[in-house]
């Protein structure tokens, strides 16, 4: 993702492996150190997919693409549930 600025991934729509929408973007978590992208803190997340319509944060290393949407490589079986069993 050279040629995109962080910027530009704000509002973008996240796509999971399955097609399904999870959200949208609505911040970038940094490493100040290394000047990268660790996270992205996704909102609007449908009931279906996480218990509440809680916000999720989403490490980098799961993203497969940018474009008009960021699609993920993987993410973990839904639903979500708000608070795991322990």
């Amino acid at each position: 993702m050279p040629d995109r600025r962080l910027t530009t991934l704000h509002g973008l729509p996240v796509v999971l492996p399955d097609a399904r929408i999870l959200g949208v973007v609505h911040d970038v978590v940094l490493n100040d150190k290394a000047s990268s992208c660790t996270h992205l803190f996704v909102v609007e997340t449908p009931d279906e997919i996480v218990e509440g319509g809680m916000h999720v944060s989403i490490p980098w290393s799961w993203v497969r693409s940018v474009s008009d949407v960021i699609l993920l490589r993987w993410f973990p079986p839904t639903p979500i549930p708000r608070r795991p069993e322990l």
